[in-house]
This record gives structure tokens, sequence and C-alpha cells, in this order.
């Protein structure tokens, strides 16, 4: 069979869930019914692009991984690559900003002469805002509390494309909406054409990797005190909701923090996590 592609022709069910199945088998993510003109979108735009007139042979150069590994990378960044703000969640950065606070009130109280250092995790962190925010609020920590900065956040994300942007720590006035004034001014330089460069002493605390979120259990991450995978898991199945949850947890320090999207993933349960009593913010601390 042979699917001929014109302006006209639409996607059709079948060959939706050849993509569908692709995509879900290497990245996890499940593709809704509703994303279905969105696949379509992004398909024959590349399509175009590349002077291709065929369903089919575009299916199947993309799905030879070893011919068509690097389109895959290119197309997967256009269907997963989504746009976030700084500071989009307040109640949850918040809470970090509680916890860090209350562990360095206790160093101090101790008179130790160093804290351990306050390591975080962004998983899916797309092009760095949320990265960066949590090192802005844990700068902003050790400042208050008069302490040498000693924290860093490890922040992965599938997309290379989106890990590139990151790395630059370039972004636009849009980005930063949710700033108040002083914030704009504390953590970023502003650059030509309204674009605005985020501070040396925040940036040089972050570290970008990519990673495949199926492939948690091969990725050497240091036990962390706060891991964040907010607005990740609504793209993946229930059962494998659970399975990735059950990965971040083995990372995290006792009495670290996991931090999920509110309604991500209702009435789940940890043996070794209590969830934190928050109406704003689903997050659990490890207990054991």
């Amino acid at each position: 069979m042979v699917w001929s592609f014109k302006k006209s022709d639409a996607l059709s069910e079948q060959q939706f869930f050849l993509w569908e199945s692709l995509l879900e088998k290497r990245t996890g993510i499940q593709l809704a019914r509703t994303q279905h003109v969105l696949l379509q979108a992004q398909i024959s735009i590349r399509m175009r692009e590349l002077g291709l007139e065929d369903y089919q042979q575009y299916f199947d150069f993309v799905d030879n991984e070893a011919i068509g590994i690097a389109e895959w990378q290119v197309l997967v960044d256009r269907l997963v690559v989504k746009e976030t703000s700084f500071f989009r969640h307040r109640p949850s950065l918040s809470l970090v900003e509680e916890l860090l606070q209350e562990r360095l009130s206790q160093q101090s109280s101790t008179l130790a002469q160093k804290i351990d250092s306050f390591e975080m995790w962004s998983v899916g962190c797309s092009t760095g805002e949320e990265p960066y925010a949590l090192a802005a609020i844990a700068n902003d920590c050790f400042e208050a509390a008069g302490v040498a900065p000693y924290f860093g956040v490890t922040a992965a994300d599938i997309s290379m494309p989106a890990l590139s942007i990151a790395r630059q720590g370039i972004y636009s006035r849009r980005s930063l909406n949710l700033l108040e004034n002083n914030e704009l001014s504390r953590y970023f330089t502003r650059q030509e054409k309204d674009k605005y460069k985020i501070a040396d002493k925040i940036k040089k605390r972050v570290c970008f990797s990519q990673i495949n979120i199926l492939h948690l259990q091969h990725k050497p991450v240091q036990p962390m005190d706060v891991i964040f995978c907010q607005n990740v898991l609504i793209y993946f199945r229930r059962w494998r909701r659970r399975e990735i949850l059950k990965q971040l947890v083995k990372h995290l320090k006792p009495g670290g923090v996991l931090v999920i999207g509110l309604g991500e993933l209702t009435e789940w349960r940890h043996d070794e996590l209590k969830r934190i009593d928050s109406s704003e913010v689903q997050a659990y601390k490890k207990i054991i």
C-alpha cells in the first residue's frame, strides 16, 4: 500500500497509529487522539522541508534506526518540546525554599562548618526555565543565610535543541513575565533586542544532560534533596507514570522531596514516602 502525500491529504487513523506506536516505543510518550492534527502538521512541515511526498516513505526512513536516528531527533523535538516560563508554579518553588531554609537553619544551630551539598534534579527541563528558577531560589537562600553557596541543579531532557537553548541561558521577555521586577534585576542581565541573560552565579550551578526518561535506571545520578518532575508524567500511560516515579524515588536522599504536577497521578503511594500536606503542591518526602 502506498500513501501519497498532497496538500489536501490527511493522516489516516492507521498512519496515526503507526506514529503513535513509534513515539511510545522510543520515548514512552502517549499521543492523545486530540493530537492527531498536531502530528499531521509537524510531519507535513518536515516532509516539505525534505522534499518528500509520501507518508510511508518518510515513516520507513524515520523508523530505520540505522539511518533515520538523526531525523527522528528532529521530529521528536517538534512533538515534545513545550513552551514554558520562569516561576510557572510558585507554590512548588516556595516548598523548595522552605526546605532549604530549614536545612540551613539546622546547620547554623549545630555550628557546623559547612552544609552538605544541596542537590536538585529537574526532570524534563525543556529550555531551562525550571532548573534556573530552582538555582535562583537556592542562591537566594544561601545569600540570606550568609553561607557560601554549596548546591547544584542537574537538569535533564530528551531534546538536544532544547538543551542547547538552556545552556545559553538567554531568554526573551515573554519567558520572564511571571517574575517580579526585583527578581528580574537579581537573576538577569538585559541584552540587546530585549533579550535577558541568566546571572553567572546562577548559571554555573546548573548542569544539563540529555536523558530518555524510559532509561532512568541506567542513568547514574547522585542522591538528590529535591527532584522536580512536573508536567512530564501527563504524557505517559498511568502504569508507566508509576514506574518512572519508582525510579526517581531511588535517587532521593532520606528527607528528600519529590515534586510532581497536581493531579498527574492521584492517589499514588510509596512505602518510602509520605505525602506533604498541601492543596497547592503534590509532593512527597522520603522517610526511609
